[in-house]
């Protein structure tokens, strides 16, 4: 909570100095609007926010008033214009399966406030940072970005780039990321070879829409696997032919990929392998059927022994935040015209329903947050 802090000057905006109890009493400087500033000494800062208190369905979240959180040494306070929902953040919120609550805490959420994909203004810096400025536009991860500030470790961010706007900025980090790390596992880099074939399976979702993208912005040859109402979606984003998964089996047509991005997860292991090439690589992004404990991670881990002999090479994705990939994103977005595309935007009200659509199935690409509605670009 950040505990004192004195003003010193005033405008629309108030640039305070804040120095927060659990903090060592270090200097921060932290510009926020006057409406939510107060300046009597040892009075907390609120905000807005959605929260959850245990897990369970999108009805189990709220909108709350609470403190500001404040960043420690390595990481940024965050005034969120834009967040992305995603189903890292359905897992989550349910605690399914319930592997995830080694992580997210056993009998309730530790972190009460959701949210990971942000796009943002930096309004305080931890003492370690130098990588970041204040007022910097910022994209990437956070911790609770369904809120109207949100604290994240620098190494976490990036500067968004200019050629998007604040919502397809606050959708890309989380399945950009993935889908970045996934073709560059899979070879699909700077030196494609001519020809190379790339399956994507489960092409119109946030992964997958961002990974027909950036593999056909590196040359490769991109078959995509999607429902017949998204096929010009995903034709538009790069792909060279689309498969209806409804009324065609796309591992069945005797056709063979250099890499296949299984997005999906309902595939068998000797379909996919059928349909690799003899030294083929096999992704595996994402996968939500299994049981309530292991969920699809149990899966991967089994398809990677079966595979561990042969010319053919399976990658259980797991995905590194970092800021480095996150600038590459960001090139891609300003040299490339990487863009997500956004299926639909909802307030912090709305983030109930955004997850509800989201486990329907019928989004393609993403659903963003409008925290600062007014402040979109």
């Amino acid at each position: 909570m950040l505990r004192h802090y004195r003003t010193v000057y005033s405008t629309s905006y108030r640039t305070v100095y804040v120095i927060a109890g659990d903090m060592s009493h270090e200097r921060l400087m932290m510009s926020v609007p006057s409406e939510v500033a107060s300046v009597d000494r040892g009075q907390g800062v609120e905000m807005t926010a959605v929260t959850h208190d245990r897990y369970g369905p999108p009805a189990v979240l709220r909108v709350s008033s609470m403190a500001v959180p404040s960043p420690r040494r390595n990481e940024v306070l965050l005034r969120v214009s834009t967040a992305g929902v995603s189903r890292g953040v359905w897992h989550m919120m349910t605690g399914l399966p319930r592997l995830v609550r080694v992580a997210s805490g056993l009998r309730r959420p530790r972190q009460n406030v959701p949210g990971m994909d942000v796009c943002g203004e930096v309004v305080a810096v931890g003492s370690e940072v130098s990588s970041l400025q204040l007022g910097q536009r910022v994209f990437g991860i956070a911790r609770g970005s369904f809120a109207e500030y949100a604290v994240a470790k620098a190494s976490h961010l990036a500067p968004a780039p200019v050629e998007l706007d604040d919502t397809e900025a606050g959708v890309l980090a989380e399945s950009g990321l993935t889908a970045l790390q996934a073709l560059d596992r899979g070879g699909i880099d700077g030196t494609v070879r001519p020809g190379t074939r790339v399956l994507i399976i489960g092409a119109s979702g946030g992964v997958g829409s961002l990974a027909v993208q950036i593999a056909a912005l590196r040359g490769a040859d991109v078959t995509a696997v999607c429902g017949d109402s998204k096929r010009n979606l995903v034709e538009s984003l790069g792909a060279a032919r689309t498969i209806d998964y409804r009324s065609e089996d796309a591992l069945a047509q005797g056709e063979r990929y250099d890499v296949i991005l299984d997005g999906a997860g309902g595939a068998s292991l000797n379909a996919l392998r059928g349909a690799l090439v003899p030294r083929g690589t096999l992704i595996f992004v994402g996968n939500e059927s299994g049981g309530t404990w292991t969920g699809g991670y149990g899966r991967p881990f089994a398809y990677q022994l079966r595979m561990a002999w042969g010319g053919q090479r399976f990658v259980n994705l797991l995905v590194r935040t970092n800021s480095a990939d996150l600038v590459r994103l960001a090139d891609l977005a300003s040299q490339g015209g990487l863009r997500p595309h956004v299926h639909a935007s909802y307030p912090l009200s709305g983030v109930p329903t955004a997850l509800e659509e989201l486990a329907s199935g019928a989004v393609a690409g993403k659903i963003a947050i409008h925290v600062n509605e007014q402040e979109n670009r």
